[in-house]
């Protein structure tokens, strides 16, 4: 996907068509925040979850707002939020089994971040809805982190009947 190196972020986001913010959560903000002059106008796909664990047991943040719409909030960029369901042991292993889930409220941003989504999926790159979904998706990877540390897998999802 052209990522294929490491970088600074300043230097990973200058002249990209799609940030990757793959951070983890209790950098998320500070770090867009510290790249929004130089994201400027560019989309960002948020993958980042906040997590809360309790003796080994993941649950959901407890704020209000998903930490993409959080995100969002602090970038004049359109925001996108998916791929949670992906765990990076599997994407290391070549595409995730199973299907990739985005949402967001810029139809073209979308696109874009299921285009991506499609390549790093066996299954399908679905459009999960507006940006508020961001609260389901994120929400999501607790109940994933927990199937992982209970049954020794890489969960993932697929959604059947469509």
């Amino acid at each position: 996907v052209g990522a294929a190196r490491g970088a600074a972020n300043a230097d990973a986001v200058a002249g990209a068509d799609l940030v990757v913010l793959s951070v983890g959560a209790r950098a998320a903000l500070d770090t867009a925040a510290g790249l929004a002059v130089l994201i400027a106008e560019t989309p960002v796909l948020s993958v980042c979850s906040e997590l809360r664990i309790t003796n080994r047991v993941a649950a959901p943040g407890d704020e209000a707002l998903s930490l993409a719409e959080r995100i969002q909030q602090v970038l004049r960029a359109p925001v996108v939020a998916g791929l949670h369901s992906l765990a990076a042991a599997s994407l290391a292993a070549g595409k995730a089994e199973g299907d990739a889930l985005v949402c967001g409220d810029d139809e073209t941003v979308k696109a874009l971040a299921l285009e991506l989504a499609a390549t790093l999926v066996t299954g399908r790159a679905l459009d999960a809805g507006p940006l508020a979904s961001a609260r389901a998706l994120e929400g999501m990877t607790a109940v994933i982190v927990n199937l992982n540390r209970r049954y020794g897998g890489h969960a993932g999802l697929q959604v059947v009947g469509q």
